[in-house]
């Protein structure tokens, strides 16, 4: 699958709009440019999350948490990610790596 065709794919599976409209709500909050001073992040980066032009990253997901005190798999929930959590097993993982296991 290319790498536009992802992008569609995830367009089509996550509504980010959906987690923003959450917030919005959650925090009683009028505008995305509200929720961008509260959140500490610039009106654009909330923009492009969005219109799908950019995706929720890691650490705007924990600031999101932190500000609303919900978790961070509702959160994900709130944009339609339902996919299960990959737990490693870092002894496993790093076995053949050449590297030492941590104890």
């Amino acid at each position: 699958m290319s790498t536009q065709a992802d992008a569609i794919q995830t367009a089509e599976t996550f509504n980010q709009g959906a987690l923003l409209d959450a917030l919005l709500g959650r925090l009683e909050l009028k505008n995305d440019a509200a929720l961008s001073r509260r959140l500490d992040v610039a009106p654009p980066v909330l923009s492009k999350i969005r219109h799908h032009r950019m995706p929720v990253g890691a650490s705007l997901l924990i600031r999101m948490h932190e500000v609303t005190g919900l978790p961070t798999n509702d959160l994900r929930a709130l944009m339609g990610d339902r996919r299960a959590k990959f737990h490693g097993d870092s002894k496993r993982s790093r076995a053949g790596s050449g590297q030492p296991a941590e104890a």
